[in-house]
C-alpha cells in the first residue's frame, strides 16, 4: 500500500538541508515487513561418473580393510584411504562401485572423484600410463645416465633430475622422452618438472612440450611489417 510523504525544502539553505542541519530533511517512516527463512532440503544428484561401476582385472587384487584401500597388481602396490563421505562396495557381478554413505554437497564431490582414483589405482597397477615429451630447439637433447636424466636446454650448464623410484625414462633420438609407470599421479608430476625447466614459447615453438599438446604461436614484430 503506497504512502505519501510531504517534504518542504528551504531552497536558501539548500546545502544545510542536504547535511542534516536545516529544517529541509524529509524522514518517512516505512514499517519494516520482516523475512522469514524458509529451510529448503537439498537434494545431491549420484554424479555421473561416480556410479558407473569398476571393473576388476584377475591379475589385479583389491583388499578392503575399513576405509583404507590396497590393491596390488603385477606392477606395484598402491593404497588410499577413503573419507566417510564414500564407501566401496563389491558387486555381485564381481565388479566394485564407489557408493556415497550419506547425502550431503561434500559426499556428492567426493564420489566422483574417488571413484576416479580408485579406478586409476586399477589400471596402473595392471597395464600403467605414461607420459610422451618431445624437446624442440638447436641444440636441445636429453640422455639417460643410470637414473639420471641430463638435459640440454640451452643454460650454461645441463639440467640433472632423478629419476623417482617406480617411474622409468625412455629417451628416443635424444629428443623424445617417455616417462611411465603405476603411479598416475607420480608421472605427471615427473613429467610437468621435465617441461617446467623449458617450457614452449608461442614465437617459433622452442621448448620441452608434451607430445600431445598443442602450443598457440604469435606473430613476431616481422610478420607485422607490410
Amino acid at each position: 500500500m503506497a504512502s505519501t510523504v510531504t517534504c518542504s525544502f528551504q531552497t536558501s539553505n539548500l546545502r544545510s538541508a542536504l547535511w542534516g542541519k536545516g529544517n529541509g530533511i524529509c524522514i518517512s517512516s516505512v514499517p519494516v515487513t520482516h523475512v522469514g527463512s524458509v529451510s529448503k532440503k537439498v537434494e545431491c544428484k549420484e554424479s555421473r561418473i561416480g556410479k558407473q561401476p569398476i571393473e576388476v582385472p584377475a591379475n589385479v587384487t583389491l583388499t578392503l580393510s575399513g576405509q583404507d584401500l590396497h590393491v596390488k597388481g603385477p606392477l606395484g602396490e598402491l593404497a588410499m584411504t577413503y573419507p566417510r563421505e564414500v564407501k566401496l562396495d563389491k558387486q555381485e557381478s564381481g565388479w566394485y562401485k564407489v557408493n556415497k554413505a550419506m547425502e550431503t554437497r561434500r559426499a556428492n564431490q567426493m564420489h566422483g572423484l574417488f571413484r576416479t582414483l580408485t579406478s586409476n589405482m586399477v589400471v596402473g597397477v595392471s597395464k600403467g600410463f605414461d607420459k610422451k615429451l618431445q624437446l624442440i630447439g638447436v641444440g636441445y637433447r636429453a640422455v639417460l645416465e643410470g637414473n639420471i636424466l641430463v638435459l640440454s636446454l640451452g643454460f650454461s650448464h645441463p639440467v640433472r633430475m632423478t629419476v623417482p623410484e617406480g617411474l622409468q625414462v625412455k629417451v628416443e633420438e635424444n629428443t623424445r622422452i617417455t616417462v611411465s609407470g603405476y603411479d598416475k599421479s607420480e608421472v605427471g608430476q615427473f613429467a610437468a618438472s621435465i617441461r617446467k625447466w623449458r617450457p614452449p614459447e608461442p614465437y617459433k615453438g622452442k621448448g620441452v612440450k608434451y607430445a600431445d599438446e598443442i602450443i598457440r604461436r604469435k606473430e613476431g614484430k616481422a610478420g607485422k611489417k607490410k
